[in-house]
């Protein structure tokens, strides 16, 4: 194999598995207590009442996470309420990042119908994320830049080419090859990475990928994690890494990275999923002792299943007609559990301590 140049498509980029030790005893060690962190935190997820609860919070998390690391900027306020609100808001950026919290859904449904990651499946995704027919890139000129506008990578070109690569790291992802699945996890994320597929969305998709490869390995049955916090945090080490492999064939330590990762990510979801847990039991308590004519264990649910709600989805939930949900919320908000804002002409209510803590860095 020739040696690696920046400017030059990388139509060389080898197949996986790679030709050097990725078992090393350093990646061993990481993996066994990565592993044990992700089934803890799968362990505590299954075992909650409801584990489906939380799960529209941490996806549209994950999804400000994700975009954020391609500086798509938004805020939980504008998140929050443009997925609640029947009057969307005309931000971008908000718009981009519910597209990746569907796409990462629609993933998941994929899956429970067809098991494999496949080609069509990484299409199916970057179009809703970009909300376009995007597929794979069929144009030359794609180059990926540093911040001072130096040419530090150049992927395969050519749709063919691409088409092939893709085509034989779905069979790697699919087939009992013996890898940890951990460590095979941080080779598919790397290979997706360095094919660059697509014109634009790579990135997200690419993350979602890690998280539905976690649930497709029995990892995490509910692949609620925020990993892309992770990589914000330590956005110049991740792309650092990932370069060492390119040029250097270093996977030691950006595998070890990728453990990290999944490490650190699933005791801090751990310790976030704890503290919401002890909120929701707090909030039981102080609803059933002041308003113990309106508590119900659906009426809680629907206050902890994503920040903002509204009186349509009480009655969509049959807690009541709209006059009785209606004296509900504003009971609530009375007794502070709620607050309330107008968005457009509707009335939306925060569960405002909720909202602190999913915002606790």
């Amino acid at each position: 194999m020739s040696k690696f140049d920046s400017k030059l498509p990388y139509n060389d980029l080898p197949e996986l598995p790679p030709g050097v030790e990725i078992e090393t005893k350093n990646i061993l060690r990481k993996t066994i207590s990565a592993g044990r962190a992700l089934a803890q935190l799968n362990g505590t997820l299954m075992n909650l009442p409801n584990p489906t609860l939380f799960i529209d919070t941490i996806y549209l998390q994950e999804a400000k996470a994700s975009s954020e690391v391609e500086n798509i900027i938004t805020t939980n306020d504008d998140l929050y309420k443009s997925l609640v609100a029947d009057k969307k808001g005309g931000n971008p950026a908000t718009k981009e990042v519910v597209s990746y919290r569907e796409a990462l859904w629609l993933g998941l449904e994929e899956l429970k119908t067809k098991p494999f990651i496949t080609t069509n499946l990484c299409i199916k995704i970057v179009q809703c994320i970009k909300q376009n027919n995007a597929s794979i890139r069929n144009t030359p000129g794609t180059t990926l830049s540093n911040t001072k506008g130096e040419v530090i990578y150049t992927p395969p070109t050519g749709e063919a080419i691409i088409r092939e690569k893709l085509s034989s790291l779905e069979k790697f992802i699919n087939e009992d090859n013996r890898i940890d699945p951990l460590i095979k996890m941080a080779l598919i994320h790397y290979q997706f990475e360095a094919i660059h597929p697509f014109s634009d969305g790579n990135g997200r998709t690419g993350r979602i990928l890690l998280l539905l490869y976690l649930k497709l390995s029995g990892l995490l049955d509910t692949p609620a994690i925020y990993l892309s916090e992770y990589i914000i945090n330590n956005k110049t080490e991740y792309y650092r890494r990932l370069r060492a492999v390119t040029e250097k064939n270093e996977w030691e330590e950006y595998i070890l990275y990728m453990l990290d990762m999944i490490e650190e990510t699933a005791k801090k979801g751990l310790q976030r999923l704890n503290k919401i847990t002890i909120l929701i039991d707090e909030t039981v308590d102080e609803i059933r002792t002041k308003l113990p004519k309106i508590y119900s264990k659906d009426l809680v649910e629907i206050l902890f299943r994503l920040p903002y709600t509204k009186r349509q989805f009480l009655i969509d939930e049959n807690i009541g007609n709209a006059k009785t949900v209606g004296n509900y919320l504003m009971a609530l908000e009375e007794n502070e559990f709620l607050h309330s804002v107008k968005v457009g002409k509707e009335k939306l209510y925060v569960n405002h301590r909720l909202l602190k803590l999913l915002e606790e860095k």
